[in-house]
């Protein structure tokens, strides 16, 4: 399935946020911060990507299930779908 902009927009926007989060984390590793405080905007990073991605496969099941609805076949099935969600668990 091809990522369209309106399936992706707001994964986008937490990725980007979370690449701001990723670069201020190596400038605190590379400075020598408190660890504490690093790893805490660590998990922050890996939850902001993890989140996104659960964004991804929820646009994708509702694209899915619009294109079922209207009677199309569907560009994955759902035991694709479910695959892609267990795999970021």
């Amino acid at each position: 399935m091809k990522l369209r902009p309106e399936m992706t927009s707001d994964a986008l926007t937490r990725l980007k946020r979370a690449r701001g989060q990723l670069n201020a984390v190596i400038e605190m590793i590379e400075n020598g911060e408190d660890c504490r405080a690093t790893l805490t905007q660590l998990a922050a990073v890996s939850k902001a990507i993890d989140r996104a991605g659960f964004k991804i496969i929820a646009s994708g099941m509702r694209h899915c299930g619009t294109a079922r609805d209207q009677g199309e076949e569907p560009e994955m099935t759902e035991e694709e779908l479910e695959k892609l969600f267990l795999s970021l668990a």
